[in-house]
């Protein structure tokens, strides 16, 4: 049987979103709810409201995707959690003056 991982998204008591990566994710779900960890990011701001996730069936996409989930912008997380691609697509895209989106053909 294949094991499964999960990408995360929490958002939490004070509207920051925190990501993670876990194998079981009722089970680490309900880590972050107890405060399990002091440590934690979330221990001081609970309660946490699961408002996105993603089954990978490989370890490494699965840390993958987290830590590029992690580095995205909060509108970027925002767009995933809603579901909309298309604006993920648009934030991606190089605003800068020397893009070659802004070069004369």
């Amino acid at each position: 049987m294949l094991k499964s991982y999960f990408v995360y998204i929490l958002r939490c008591s004070d509207d920051s979103l925190y990501t993670g990566v876990t194998n079981s994710l009722e089970r680490r779900l309900e880590e972050h709810q107890s405060g399990l960890n002091k440590s934690c990011y979330t221990f001081d701001k609970r309660p946490v409201e699961l408002v996105y996730y993603c089954e990978f069936e490989d370890i490494y996409y699965a840390i993958n995707a987290e830590k590029q989930i992690k580095g995205w912008t909060r509108k970027k997380k925002e767009a995933l959690i809603s579901g909309d691609f298309e604006l993920i697509h648009e934030l991606t895209k190089c605003k800068n003056e020397t893009s070659h989106l802004f070069k004369e053909h």
